[in-house]
Order: C-alpha cells, then sequence, then structure tokens
C-alpha cells in the first residue's frame, strides 16, 4: 500500500481519494487478506479518514490456552489535524502536563499520510481485550481428582529429608 502525498489530494476530484483495500498488512498476523474500503478527504486544515474494512485473525483463548479465529470487523472514521509542528524539535521535560486538545493526530499538510501503518493501528485497536474461544469455554483442565494435593516428583529428595526430620525429632521428644 503505498503511502499518500498529501497535497495531491488537494487536486484530486473532490479531494477525496478511496481506496480498495485487499491486502495483508505488514506487522498484523491475519489468516485472511485485509478487504474493504479506505476514504482519505482533505478539508483544508484536516484530514477525514474512514474505514471499512474485515480480516480473520487467531487469537489465543485466555481460559482454556486454545487457538481460535476471530473475525475483527473495523468502522471507523477519524479526524488527522494538518499543521506544522515547530515544537516537535523541542527537547520537553519527561514530566509535563497535557491538555486534551493535544491529544490529537497531527499531520503536516505537506507531508505523507501512511494508509498501511494507519489500518494496523485500527485493527490493533479493535483486538478484543478478553480473549474468549466461545461463551462455553471450560478454561484449563486441571488432572487432580484427588483429596490429596499432587506433589511435583522433582520435590520428592526434600519430602524424604522432611520425613527423617520428623521421625529424628520425634525419637529426641520421646527419651
Amino acid at each position: 500500500m503505498d503511502k499518500i502525498y498529501i497535497p495531491f489530494l488537494l487536486q484530486a476530484p473532490e479531494k477525496t481519494e478511496e481506496l480498495q483495500i485487499r491486502d495483508f498488512i505488514r506487522g498484523l498476523e491475519s489468516l485472511t487478506p485485509v478487504r474493504g474500503e479506505l476514504t482519505i478527504a482533505h478539508r483544508g486544515t484536516y484530514l477525514e479518514v474512514s474505514a471499512q474494512v474485515e480480516t480473520i485473525v487467531t487469537l489465543a483463548c485466555h481460559r482454556c490456552l486454545q487457538n481460535y479465529n476471530h473475525r475483527l470487523r473495523v468502522e471507523t472514521t477519524e479526524l488527522i489535524w494538518l499543521e506544522e509542528e515547530p515544537d516537535s524539535l523541542q527537547v520537553f521535560p519527561l514530566e509535563r502536563e497535557v491538555k486534551v486538545e493535544d491529544l490529537s493526530e497531527v499531520l503536516s499538510p505537506t507531508g505523507y499520510f501512511m494508509p498501511e501503518a494507519w489500518l494496523y493501528e485500527q485493527l490493533s485497536l479493535a483486538l478484543p481485550l478478553q480473549q474468549v474461544c466461545g461463551e462455553d469455554c471450560p478454561g484449563v483442565e486441571t488432572k487432580s481428582s484427588s483429596s490429596q494435593p499432587e506433589i511435583d516428583h522433582r520435590w520428592a529428595s526434600l519430602q524424604a529429608l522432611q520425613k527423617q526430620l520428623r521421625l529424628k525429632d520425634g525419637n529426641e521428644t520421646t527419651s
């Protein structure tokens, strides 16, 4: 997927570029190519970027640890402000107060828009936080059904030493 030079959008019909997406996104592990459409519209001081895309990804269930396929769909719109960033060259302290207005995406009006990177971010944000293969997922199976806790065989030597110490302590207290 090619990057888009932002000033060229001003010359496009209706200042809009529509892309048909049928490609794998670098960095996103998916079974199928990402399919859908991406629209980038130049609105003077900002870009309006919208996408309707989908793909299938393989996830690991957080309960039973089995892999399962998940259909990932994204239908979103984002406004990206266009302004030169003279402050970006300044060195800021490690801690500083950030205003809510500063929490927005900003691109240079003479720069590039990277559709593949933007799609990667949107699809990554759409991944479920709680990855569960199904509502009836049993979780991790445990083998222990007896009332005695199962002892790891690697601790057998320590357990034998512990029994010897108990016997020795028991003999000393009775004599």
